[in-house]
């Protein structure tokens, strides 16, 4: 179908809250002071980073994370290094360079992108409009009116924030909202049948962060995702077993080759049941007795603070509707998310929303009417069913082109070809050597060349 971009009215500056400064909340925050707005970011924790402020003490939290509200964020493990190289993720005009008296392997540890994130926010001076310490509790509309979603007029949102430590309420009232508050928190689980009544230890791996405390166990580790690759390797050298189990028994081959070298690395398929006894039953009827499972089974989205009178939702999975995985047709653009797709490189493509959204917010440029954008979702939502995508996956995008697409909205530059190349060429590594792919590769020739571009040559992080 063919979107019609109505005409831009006059530039604005707009008062604009930002939930979140991790990666997708930072570039929004820059692009949104680019465009001359009134910028409050609220974080929760007392730096940025999101996920990638390492949180090592994760006693207080709930191993399953059942409670309503979280009292930690990050994901990240002790032991996590990236998947993907360095040189594929930084912003359009930061590289991710390595520095001297740093961590400079190509798949650095989860702390040197942490720092990357902390020199992005010095150079461009971002830290002045960020609350540390501050949860959002509520974001709702100012005087909302049904019948006036499509007239033109920008919604108004009341954002009602606590101060972590002193307790005190802050409601403020904001032209625009934009949520870049993550989505690798609020633990994700199976159904499985004896779950609530196994007695021994059950936990997310939301809260993984050691081998330490699993040693000599005979550990169950459920999902075959990056993570639950992860971490069971890196229990084969503490644990007594380690069992991994998966939707298919057709594993990638760098998975088959750990597995084989280590007997005490076991793969399964699905559970079918939990005894009360520690028995773990699989569908294929075989069965071991274990210490501890650790599901690593992926994330909810979850917007707990967001009241949005039903117009933006959570259906398996599915946040929505949501014109391009950004805006509510009837909300827009005052409300806007940065950071939900997945399965895309990252940073560039978060970059080329919050370049939107600022657009947007000043009267640079303007959405389709909101029955096309409502026209072009559920053409998306079909696009997806017809070749078999189930509603959970959604935002899980695995397509450049996607991106190119998405970019082409606001005139921001396409993918580099050498970006695309060194992360396809990372993946079949993984695929194949999945113990040493972040230590080898033989793309050294591709990269080589990709380090001489303008991009790392010109450009360089103080």
């Amino acid at each position: 179908m063919v979107l019609v971009i109505t005409e831009p009215t006059k530039s604005e500056s707009k008062k604009v809250c930002v939930i979140g400064a991790g990666p997708s909340g930072l570039v929004s925050a820059r692009e949104l002071k680019k465009e001359g707005h009134k910028v409050v970011v609220m974080e929760q924790n007392d730096d940025v980073g999101g996920q990638w402020l390492y949180q090592p003490n994760v006693e207080e939290e709930d191993p399953l994370g059942k409670t309503k509200a979280l009292k930690v964020h990050s994901s990240v493990y002790s032991s996590l290094r990236l998947a993907t190289p360095r040189e594929v993720m930084g912003f359009s005009d930061f590289p991710f360079i390595a520095k001297e008296g740093r961590d400079t392997r190509r798949f650095p540890g989860h702390e040197e992108l942490w720092l990357y994130l902390k020199d992005f926010c010095q150079v461009f001076g971002l830290r002045e409009m960020i609350r540390f310490n501050v949860r959002v509790e509520f974001v709702g509309m100012v005087n909302d009116d049904n019948n006036n979603d499509d007239d033109g007029n920008m919604k108004r949102w009341m954002v009602k924030s606590v101060e972590k430590k002193s307790g005190e309420v802050i409601e403020e009232v904001f032209d625009a909202v934009v949520v870049a508050s993550g989505h690798y928190s609020y633990p994700r689980l199976p159904s499985i049948i004896g779950m609530d009544l196994w007695k021994r230890k059950q936990l997310h791996s939301h809260i993984y962060r050691v081998p330490d405390p699993f040693r000599d166990e005979v550990v169950v580790v459920v999902g075959c995702s990056m993570s639950g690759q992860d971490i069971s390797i890196e229990l084969v050298d503490v644990a007594k077993e380690v069992h991994l189990s998966a939707k298919s028994l057709d594993v990638p081959p760098g998975l088959s080759k750990v597995i084989s070298k280590h007997q005490n690395f076991h793969l399964h398929p699905q559970i079918e049941s939990l005894e009360e006894d520690g028995r773990v039953i699989f569908v294929d009827g075989s069965c071991i007795v274990a210490d501890t499972i650790i599901y690593c089974t992926g994330y909810w989205y979850k917007f707990p603070f967001l009241e949005s009178k039903g117009r933006v939702e959570i259906d398996d999975n599915r946040v929505g509707p949501l014109f391009e995985h950004t805006f509510s047709p009837c909300l827009s653009p005052s409300l806007s998310f940065v950071g939900i797709p997945r399965k895309l490189i990252g940073f560039p493509f978060f970059e080329s929303q919050a370049k939107w959204i600022a657009k947007l917010l000043s009267g640079k440029t303007s959405l389709p009417p909101s029955d096309q954008m409502m026209q072009s979702i559920a053409d998306f939502y079909r696009s997806r069913e017809a070749n078999g995508i189930p509603k959970r996956n959604t935002h899980d995008i695995a397509d450049f082109n996607y991106s190119d697409k998405y970019a082409d909205y606001i005139g921001f530059p396409h993918l580099e070809e050498w970006r695309k190349e060194l992360c396809k060429s990372a993946i079949l590594n993984s695929l194949e050597n999945l113990e040493t792919y972040r230590d080898s590769w033989d793309d050294d020739d591709l990269l080589q060349q990709t380090l001489q571009n303008p991009y790392f040559t010109q450009l360089s992080t103080p």
